[in-house]
């Protein structure tokens, strides 16, 4: 399968502009236990704390997003990719978009 990461991030990023939540998701890859999701945030939009999967990545795609994990929080800029090893939550500094993957056992 071949994506075309920056035609999806485009894709979402419009699509979670209008949604009434300032958000958009998509499963882009499901491969047994290996998951991956695209998903657009607008500035100021969260994604609740959440416990993280056994293997995880957050990549920013696009924007800049705030990760909470364990009380603290770091800012990641678009290019970043950061493990995912606790529960976490991301708030979206501005518009972003991020590449989820997940391992689940």
């Amino acid at each position: 399968m071949k994506l075309d990461l920056t035609a999806l991030a485009d894709e979402h990023l419009a699509a979670a502009r209008t949604a009434p939540h300032g958000r958009s998701a998509h499963l882009i890859m499901h491969d047994g236990v290996l998951r991956q999701s695209v998903i657009a945030l607008t500035a100021g939009t969260s994604l609740d704390e959440h416990n993280s999967p056994p293997a995880a990545s957050l990549q920013v795609l696009r924007g800049r997003v705030n990760l909470t994990m364990a009380g603290r929080a770091e800012e990641l800029p678009a290019g970043t990719l950061r493990m995912l090893t606790e529960r976490h939550g991301v708030t979206a500094l501005d518009d972003a978009v991020v590449l989820l993957t997940a391992v689940n056992d």
